[in-house]
């Protein structure tokens, strides 16, 4: 598409002598961005796209408006308002006086090495920065605004046809032999979710969301990792269930080759929205981002960065490929301080797996987020109702993602036989292969372990020594017929989470 740019590269121009340094230009298909040293300035190209009409000044400027609103959720510190463009398009200036010919979005420049994307392939990104993005996206998510259900939002008719648009102009962009694979299975799981989109517009899952949640779309200001750039041009694109903007960013990672970072990104976000519910609909909202992805690598300029993009088709039709029967479920056993929770979280990493934590689905069940302290609130959440409440939790969500075809662990003491055959009993139920991973320190190694984490409070736990000291004396033995279903660990040791993952994968259905 070819565009005049006389005013943009006026705007670049001035904007050059006011500063007295060169102005950088990025261009994606429907924006151009001007950097100085230390602003952004970005106005929106006169396109009219299928999805976007950006056609008139007036619309630009509503655009403009929607953009500084809408971001200003996520990233108050980069958004700064909406300039006017004055002047004439060969000598434009930014504010002043006269008829608007244009407007900017006016932000705070970042350096491009502190994107999640550049983060990632350098290999500076913390994966604790991913976990406290997981957490405040939850957060974002929770206080974001309900779409009613006659608004249409996010109801079975809006998302199916929002995948097979997208498949319709990856079509008309050229022929591609995998898009009759992954239309055939998004036909298919169309039908197979009606209802599972209907329950999730009804429940309150579809919000105002980011909406275009990809890596590049992710930036690390004052040491978060922060979302900008969210969809403004389409209510439709961001009035969506809150696990479509998830798997945008966990679709993103795995086509980078970083399938462990989406899974953990996902058990933190899960952690904190205890959505997993939403799981059902999880890998559809993938294959649908990587069918986005696919698409707008199709539409923006050709450069070198094109020949660097991953292959997002190739991952949409791995994800549609992937095998729906890899559900599996694993409890952890052990006393408190004996590494259940560290290594369930290598381990579903390297397993792609789901994980329930009963410390955080306890708190859950009275209102308190994972990190918060009971102590001193007058609840009674490690009492005889309430362990029986919160293992009737985890079994309902346990139950919910290996429907979904996930693998699962649920990370909790296990140290009940009856608590224990229950879970069997689920495995059976569902004719999934169940294990038991047993975890184990020397006494000394747990105390000491428990100890400083009560020092800490960093962790989702309250079992402090004394609930230690009667696990100790008053727990369940793992009984004989307990034991082939048994992958022993010691966490006094170096784990090897590999060699444990192999053998969980290798279990067969057991009753």
């Amino acid at each position: 598409m070819d565009l005049d740019t006389t005013l943009v590269d006026a705007l670049r121009e001035a904007l050059r002598l006011e500063t007295g340094h060169p102005v950088a230009l990025v261009e994606t298909h429907i924006s151009w961005v001007l950097l100085t040293r230390t602003l952004a300035f970005k106005l929106k190209k006169p396109v009219c796209l299928p999805f976007l009409d950006f056609g008139s000044v007036q619309a630009r400027k509503h655009f403009c408006d929607e953009e500084l609103r809408l971001n200003r959720r996520f990233a108050p510190a980069l958004y700064i308002d909406v300039a006017p463009v004055c002047g004439t398009r060969d000598a434009p200036h930014i504010g002043g006086e006269g008829t608007p010919i244009d407007h900017v979005v006016r932000m705070r420049r970042f350096p491009a090495s502190s994107l999640l994307l550049d983060l990632l392939e350098t290999g500076r990104l913390e994966p604790a920065q991913l976990d406290g993005f997981a957490r405040r996206l939850a957060v974002l998510h929770e206080n974001a605004e309900r779409a009613t259900t006659v608004s249409g939002f996010g109801g079975p008719e809006r998302v199916f046809h929002a995948v097979t648009d997208v498949l319709a102009a990856l079509r008309a962009q050229g022929s591609d032999s995998r898009l009759d694979a992954v239309d055939a299975w998004v036909r298919e799981q169309g039908r197979a979710l009606h209802m599972a989109w209907t329950a999730r517009q009804q429940s309150g899952a579809v919000r105002e969301c980011h909406g275009d949640l990809h890596m590049a779309n992710v930036v690390l200001v004052d040491g978060a990792l922060t979302p900008f750039d969210c969809i403004e041009f389409d209510p439709a694109l961001r009035w969506i269930d809150v696990m479509s903007d998830v798997a945008f960013l966990t679709m993103d990672l795995k086509a980078h080759g970083r399938r462990d970072l989406a899974f953990r990104f996902l058990d933190a976000w899960l952690q904190h929205s205890g959505d997993y519910a939403g799981l059902q609909v999880w890998r559809f909202y993938e294959v649908y981002r990587a069918l986005v992805r696919a698409m707008a690598s199709g539409l923006g300029p050709r450069g070198p960065q094109a020949a660097v993009r991953p292959d997002y088709l190739a991952c949409a039709a791995q994800l549609a490929q992937q095998p729906g029967d890899d559900a599996r479920l694993m409890i952890t056993h052990g006393f408190s301080g004996s590494g259940k929770s560290s290594v369930a979280s290598q381990l579903l990493c390297a397993a792609g797996a789901v994980r329930l934590r009963s410390d955080v689905e306890r708190k859950r069940l009275h209102g308190l987020g994972p990190l918060a302290r009971s102590a001193g609130l007058g609840l009674d959440i490690y009492g005889a109702e309430a362990t029986r409440r919160t293992f009737e939790r985890l079994r309902a969500c346990a139950r919910d993602a290996l429907l979904a075809g996930y693998p699962v662990i649920v990370d909790a003491a296990f140290l009940r036989s009856a608590e224990r055959q229950r879970f069997r009993t689920l495995a059976a139920e569902l004719r999934v292969p169940f294990t038991i991973l047993d975890c184990r320190a020397d006494t000394e190694t747990l105390r000491r372990r428990v100890a400083a984490r009560d020092a800490a409070g960093t962790d989702a736990s309250e079992a402090g020594l004394a609930v230690l000291e009667r696990q100790l004396v008053s727990h369940d033995p793992l009984e004989a017929n307990e034991r082939g279903l048994v992958i022993e660990v010691s966490t006094q040791d170096l784990v090897d989470i590999a060699r444990i993952a192999a053998h969980w994968r290798a279990a067969a259905p057991g009753l």
